[in-house]
């Protein structure tokens, strides 16, 4: 008697985190609005089941509705969420959190007191929970570069899962200590940002690396 092989879920391909497209589909990084306080990032898979208080949502009925839609949960719950394309406002309140993090209002000034712009070359140290660099990508575009330096390497480890899942490609994270080996082969950054216990040990490396007329900012709290 011949073996039967046992089906096999599908595993989603991912997605460009950061897209304009109208529908959901496998493979797509979605945000799960429930409240203002609580929203979660989930990755559309098929056979998964995402439960809460609120009810049970399949994943398979998530595919093919626009983003931004209002889902209702199967009787008996009588709970809703809604269904919302990533972005990195998005991500930054709903991501797995592995440090303190910046939100979305001081990333806007740092990123306006930096000078980061379409196609540019901007360096940031202390990667942490990736909130910042999830904004720098999207700021700097495809031709654009962002410089990432993570010295914990289980915190670099779990970055470089997150960006290359998100297509983060014009990111380059790199495990390094830059207070105390500099930031290595690189030059013509325009801008650096140090969100480091001791950001003045690096300031020595970053003059280095940097265009005439750089801008340098640091978040110590």
């Amino acid at each position: 008697m011949a073996a039967v092989a046992a089906p096999q879920t599908a595993q989603p391909i991912p997605h460009p985190t950061f897209h304009s497209r109208a529908h959901i589909a496998y493979g797509d990084l979605v945000i799960l609005y429930m409240t203002r306080d609580i929203l979660k990032a989930i990755t559309i898979t098929e056979g998964e089941v995402f439960h809460n208080k609120f009810g049970r949502y399949e994943h398979s009925n998530l595919v093919g509705i626009k983003f931004g839609s209002k889902v209702h949960s199967p009787p008996p719950h009588a709970g809703y969420l809604y269904v919302l394309r990533p972005t990195p406002e998005l991500w930054t309140l709903s991501l797995p959190h592995r440090t303190q993090i910046l939100y979305s209002t001081d990333i806007a000034y740092i990123t306006m007191r930096l000078g980061v712009r379409p196609g540019g070359t901007v360096l940031e140290a202390g990667t942490g929970s990736g909130s910042m660099t999830h904004s720098l990508s999207r700021s700097v575009g495809n031709k654009g570069r962002v410089l990432s330096y993570e010295y914990h390497e289980p915190r670099y480890l779990k970055a470089k899962e997150e960006f290359e899942g998100h297509g983060l490609k014009n990111v380059e994270l790199s495990h390094r200590n830059v207070c105390k080996d500099g930031f290595g082969d690189v030059s013509n950054v325009e801008g650096v940002f140090l969100d480091l216990p001791a950001p003045w040990e690096a300031v020595p490396y970053a003059t280095k690396i940097m265009r005439v007329s750089p801008s340098i900012s640091h978040y110590k709290e």
